[in-house]
């Protein structure tokens, strides 16, 4: 029977595993992270893993989620484009973004997908606000926003969240801007929404380093999601195909 605390609607069931938490350093290939996550997500719905949260970067591309139009592709020769089955439009991810891949069992939490989304938003929202961003939801936007600063009233996006299900475990997650390339995003139309733009920690005079970064998230997912255990980095464990699996 799934415990249900409406403060906290995704965390662990009493007695369940901690999360395995991971870090890659460098900069980590999309297709095989794409490969690596799927394949824990398969195992842990098989009961044969346990739940991982991977902490990385890719170098410059374009995502292209389930709801992407092609007309959002502005400069479509200027990174690599992955479509993907995550929910969601185009997105950009790059150095200086930190990537949160998120493969848990809701069936162990709540298996509610909008309560799962907006779980993450709040993970995300916390930590935030420990690096001393103001964060926020917009109804009708995807992702996290914080005001511009001009006093245009409108607002940029530093966060984005996009997941998919297998037989109720997630997979994909979020991603951060810490201290990307802004100008990037200019090959895009970020999330379809072309009234607002991006910004990033550094551009906000926050930080420019994951270290702090990392360590607001790993404190806010525990306080959302329940405890972690650290393992190894994915890219440890290699496959003979020559693909990467999370141990």
């Amino acid at each position: 029977m799934t415990h249900h605390d409406p403060a906290h609607p995704m965390m662990a069931n009493p007695g369940s595993k901690p999360v395995v938490w991971a870090v890659s350093d460098g900069l980590t290939d999309y297709l095989a992270a794409e490969e690596a996550m799927a394949e824990r997500a398969r195992r842990i719905a098989k009961g044969d893993a346990e739940e991982a949260v991977w902490l990385l970067q890719h170098p410059p591309l374009y995502t292209a989620g389930t709801s992407a139009k092609d007309a959002d592709l502005v400069d479509a020769g200027r990174f690599p484009v992955y479509r993907t089955g995550r929910g969601g439009q185009f997105t950009y991810h790059g150095p200086g973004q930190r990537v949160a891949y998120v493969m848990l069992d809701l069936k162990r939490r709540h298996p509610d997908v909008r309560a799962f989304v907006c779980a993450l938003e709040a993970w995300l929202i916390d930590a935030l606000a420990a690096l001393g961003a103001h964060a926020f939801r917009r109804e009708g936007r995807v992702g996290l926003w914080v005001p511009r600063q001009d006093g245009s009233g409108l607002d940029d996006k530093i966060a984005a969240v996009g997941i998919r299900l297998h037989r109720w475990v997630s997979f994909h997650g979020i991603s951060l801007n810490v201290s990307p390339d802004l100008s990037h995003f200019s090959g895009i139309v970020p999330c379809g929404i072309r009234a607002h733009g991006v910004t990033s920690l550094a551009a906000l005079g926050l930080t420019e380093s994951l270290t702090p970064v990392d360590e607001a998230l790993h404190q806010a997912f525990c306080r959302h999601f329940g405890p972690t255990i650290p393992g190894m980095g994915p890219l440890a464990s290699t496959r003979t195909d020559g693909a990467t699996a999370l141990p």
